[in-house]
């Protein structure tokens, strides 16, 4: 693994190893901080002793990081704009990761001081918002077009919506429960607190059958925490490695024969997808996205074949080692000079034609320079852009859409990747952390939530919801937070269940609900300034 980073200048490495130290840290800062809402309840109903309870959640985080996949990581790498994730520089990249670490790590440890279930998506989201705003500012560009819009608005309302989701299902789980299950012995004990029932029968543990439901529920929201909120982690190491050592990262570079291969056949296979849909996409780009080929002239070279092509007004220079399209390279070949790469919709075609050149006949990844790797990751990504664009459209049909999202799949497999040792390195960080600093959490969401103590049918209703939902989220890839959605679900529990809720607390959690975006997004905002400024 070592020789990956085989060329980093000392200090640059140094940085990387600052960067990835940076990420461990806020993502084992997410396990204590999130991981306090998956074992509250099993704790209070003493399902579970504490220190029980917490091993499992910390054991069960582990599994979920390695098993939950990586939509979720890349859709929190895509919310940055595309131009900034294709032309990503290690300087750049180290400003930006710690600037953004800063910002989340901050507002987190706070929010955890005060025992606010505060969400560590929000503040990671902000951050991104912050860092690509200013961005945006100090480079003079265009803040409307310093996010992935469309991106971010899936995000927040993911964010948004899952906790109400959650608070209607799991007060709707509740009023069930009361209406059809507290009319016999046997299923009335699920509406006792445990210290209802001691007093009762002097037992302290719940019902055989109640307590097993309260484990797996438990389990169930460590899980999937686990494999939301770890991906976030894989994210972030993916987007430093990728700008910092992008010669071994750019794209995997232990790609089968067989997985290039695919990637290959995705790319002709949207060529003629476009050339057979050219009409319906002029809304999207401005004009066809098959644009017409013209030869101007042609220059038989002992070395390579140089040909001139007029494309829509656009000069394309294609050569044995690479294509330029007025002045902007789109296929470097070995030594040529690093240029800024726009994702022009109305050039897909040509970036098409400049991958499938680069992957034909490619059996391994070594084949190509440290350049040609470089550009082939941002065709591929300018590729899949366009493709998204298309799908989105109404007049995409349902299997359409279904086959340009399989192409995407295929498009995007060596490039959307992760190396087995972030991924341990993340579910270490996250279970690891999940051990220590839970209790000041676990406090507000066991105690201080409701007026009265929480039943045995609360802490199972809130803990299934929550479960279901976040494991949901991770299989769409978008991010949830798990404390809203915990917390919003033990609430509405609360108020269909009796007792009500504290004022209060419930006031202090959704402020920190409002602030946690904007404060995220100045902190990081104000923190990438300063650290440009300082370079």
């Amino acid at each position: 693994m070592l020789h990956l980073f085989g060329g980093l200048e000392f200090h640059t490495g140094l940085m990387l190893v600052l960067a990835l130290i940076f990420v461990l840290i806020y993502e084992a800062i997410n396990g204590f901080h999130d991981t306090a809402n998956a074992v509250a309840t099993v704790i209070y109903t003493r399902a579970l002793c504490s220190q029980l309870a917490v091993a499992m959640s910390g054991m069960l985080n582990f599994f979920g990081v390695v098993m939950g996949g990586l939509s979720v990581a890349y859709a929190i790498v895509h919310l940055l704009p595309t131009d900034l994730l294709l032309n990503a520089n290690s300087a750049h990249v180290l400003v930006m990761m710690f600037s953004m670490l800063l910002a989340a790590i901050l507002w987190n440890l706070g929010t955890w001081y005060f025992g606010l279930p505060s969400s560590s998506s929000h503040t990671l989201i902000g951050a991104i918002i912050g860092i690509s705003l200013t961005n945006a500012l100090v480079t003079d560009n265009s803040v409307v077009q310093a996010l992935n819009i469309s991106k971010l608005i899936e995000i927040i309302l993911s964010l948004m919506i899952s906790p109400l989701v959650a608070l209607v299902l799991a007060s709707l789980m509740v009023f069930m429960l009361r209406r059809y299950c507290s009319n016999t012995r046997k299923y009335y004990y699920i509406h006792l607190t445990p210290a209802e029932r001691e007093k009762k029968d002097g037992k302290r543990n719940p019902p055989f059958w109640t307590r097993i439901a309260l484990i797996l529920s438990a389990a169930g929201v460590s899980f999937f925490h686990g494999a939301n909120d770890g991906q976030k982690g894989i994210g972030l190491i993916m987007l430093v490695l990728i700008g910092v050592a992008p010669a071994a990262f750019v794209v995997n570079m232990n790609a089968s024969d067989y997985d290039i291969s695919r990637t290959y056949d995705a790319v002709n296979h949207l060529q003629q997808y476009y050339m057979q849909h050219q009409g319906v996409f002029n809304h999207v780009i401005g004009q066809d996205l098959q644009p017409r080929l013209t030869p101007v002239a042609k220059n038989n070279a002992s070395s390579a074949s140089v040909v001139s092509l007029s494309v829509n007004n656009a000069v394309v220079l294609s050569t044995a080692n690479g294509a330029q399209v007025n002045g902007q390279v789109l296929v470097q070949g070995e030594g040529a000079p690093s240029q800024t790469f726009y994702c022009d919709l109305s050039q897909t075609q040509i970036a098409i034609n400049c991958a499938s050149m680069l992957l034909k006949n490619l059996g391994s990844y070594d084949q190509l320079n440290p350049d040609q790797r470089l550009h082939l990751r941002r065709l591929l990504m300018c590729i899949a852009y366009t493709s998204d664009k298309i799908a989105k459209l109404r007049e995409t049909s349902v299997a359409d859409k279904r086959f340009l999202s399989n192409l995407r799949r295929d498009l995007l497999n060596t490039v959307e990747y992760t190396p087995l040792w972030v991924i341990v390195a993340i579910a270490l960080s996250l279970s690891l952390g999940t051990m220590v600093g839970w209790r000041r959490v676990v406090i507000t969401i066991g105690e201080k939530i409701g007026k009265k103590r929480m039943t045995y049918a609360q802490g199972l209703s809130a803990q299934m919801i929550a479960a279901v939902s976040i494991g949901i989220a991770s299989y769409t890839g978008m991010p949830v937070s798990t404390t809203h959605v915990l917390s919003s679900a033990l609430t509405g529990t609360m108020l269909v269940g009796g007792g009500g809720v504290q004022g209060k607390t419930v006031k202090n959690i959704l402020m920190a609900w409002v602030l946690t975006l904007p404060a995220a997004i100045v902190l990081a905002g104000v923190l990438y300034w300063l650290a440009i400024k300082l370079i």
